[in-house]
């Protein structure tokens, strides 16, 4: 291991740190890849294709193999997460709750729900099934590999009943730690009488068809935002909507 890190920045959600992975993995025919970032509590994967597996979709493959074990159990995920996550969950019989961002916060709400698995769409994965409840990217990826070897399916096809929907990473906006709040609180006023926002962290308006998000970063002088629809052209409708009441509000603090 080299600590300066000479051939990328150790950080799994950024697509271009995966390259050299995903190549491996498909050139050498293995069934999976995993990365970590630099402390290893955070994870990253790919499939047998050396296709990504974002952060929730990772948590609704764990939550499924739970949930054979533990029926009815209870699941927290944050903001960011897909829809198809939380709707998965509840349709394989558990309770999923929706919280806030920052690892601090989720393992305070494992504590007071009694989750078996948290998760974050950072590759924050807190197991309290068999492990002691915190973000461990090691301890994720073996239970990963366990998973794996107990198939005969390979991973790329797992969640193939899942609807198929269209997303954006996170994209960050510039805006300074004074005033983010209340920009965010802005985008809420707006939108509020119109459409259902959950308000848990930051601004998640939710459509029959799709969803947007406006948060204030925890630790950087920016707005997070996220989309998810059914279809690209909707996606594209939901982010210029969202989009338009954040430049309102920029405007109006």
């Amino acid at each position: 291991m080299d600590g300066r890190f000479p051939n990328h920045e150790p950080d799994p959600t950024v697509e271009e740190n995966l390259e050299d992975l995903r190549k491996t993995v498909v050139e050498k025919g293995l069934e999976l890849g995993v990365a970590y970032d630099g402390d290893c509590d955070r994870v990253g994967v790919v499939d047998e294709k050396g296709q990504i597996i974002y952060g929730d979709m990772l948590m609704a493959i764990f939550a499924r193999a739970i949930l054979a074990e533990h029926p009815g159990a209870t699941f927290i995920a944050e903001v960011k997460c897909s829809k198809n996550l939380y709707d998965d969950i509840a349709r394989h019989g558990g309770k999923a709750i929706m919280w806030r961002t920052g690892h601090s916060l989720i393992k305070q709400k494992m504590l007071e729900t009694g989750a078996l698995l948290a998760g974050e769409m950072s590759g924050h994965m807190f197991f309290k099934d068999r492990w002691f409840g915190f973000d461990d990217g090691i301890y994720a990826s073996v239970r990963l590999v366990e998973l794996v070897s107990a198939s005969s399916e390979p991973l790329s096809t797992w969640l193939k009943d899942m609807p198929p929907t269209y997303s954006t990473p996170e994209i960050r906006v510039e805006c300074p730690d004074e005033i983010k709040f209340k920009v965010v609180e802005h985008v809420k006023n707006q939108l509020a009488d119109k459409y259902e926002v959950i308000d848990v962290d930051g601004v998640r308006v939710n459509f029959p068809d799709g969803w947007g998000l406006v948060r204030a970063s925890n630790t950087q002088p920016a707005l997070v935002l996220r989309f998810e629809a059914t279809s690209p052209e909707r996606l594209e409708e939901i982010r210029a909507l969202i989009e338009e009441a954040v430049a309102k509000a920029k405007a109006s603090v």
